[in-house]
């Protein structure tokens, strides 16, 4: 088992791992955005990730092969997909606090993403990338995480039909960064976030 609050416990190929509050701030002042992420991981691979959020009264799970959903309960699901959206100024864009990305590397990147995009909002923590898997959101960019805050979301984004990475392209749970998108607007997403400051 691996996780946020306690360390690393036994070995095997099968791993759980789980972040009891993502969204701690939210969680300390009363707002509703937060949740508990739990992943299985075979082999590295998240072969499974569910997100409660209780404050919220939802749930989002998913497992390889089998879809992404979201609801209440299981006998009321519905089945989720990413959005269709296929120009970055139509795009919807969510993101991490803005205080993580004035000292990165990639902040001129990230500007210049966030000036084409039609839409910008920061919903941050597991809300962005939940909201990119239902087709709410088109895009979303966190440049500072750890394995726990994204292991559970990884399967869900992909088994919607759209993909994870880190800033650098790299797919899964395993990078210090998540890019969540629709699929058809990554590869521009990227090479928009790799843009440095011109002089």
């Amino acid at each position: 088992m691996q996780g946020e609050e306690l360390p690393t416990t036994g070995h095997g190929e099968r791993r759980w791992i789980i972040d009891p509050i993502d969204g701690t701030s939210n969680y300390i002042r009363g707002v509703p955005v937060w949740a508990t992420l739990i992943a299985l991981v075979v082999d590295d691979e998240p072969v499974l990730g569910l997100v409660s959020a209780p404050a919220l009264n939802r749930r989002w799970w998913a497992a390889v092969g089998s879809g992404a959903w979201t609801g209440r309960r299981l006998s009321g699901a519905n089945q989720i997909n990413v959005s269709d959206t296929s120009v970055m100024e139509h795009a919807s864009l969510s993101h991490a606090s803005l205080d993580k990305w004035w000292d990165h590397p990639q902040h001129i990147g990230f500007l210049s993403l966030a000036q084409r995009c039609w839409r910008t909002r920061g919903y941050g923590d597991f809300w962005t990338h939940v909201l990119v898997a239902e087709g709410a959101v088109d895009i979303g960019v966190d440049p500072s995480l750890a394995v726990h805050d994204m292991a559970a979301l990884a399967p869900i984004v992909t088994e919607a039909g759209g993909r994870f990475t880190d800033l650098d392209g790299i797919d899964g749970p395993y990078g210090l960064s998540a890019v969540s998108t629709n699929g058809v607007l990554h590869e521009e997403t990227l090479r928009t976030l790799r843009q440095r400051a011109v002089g």
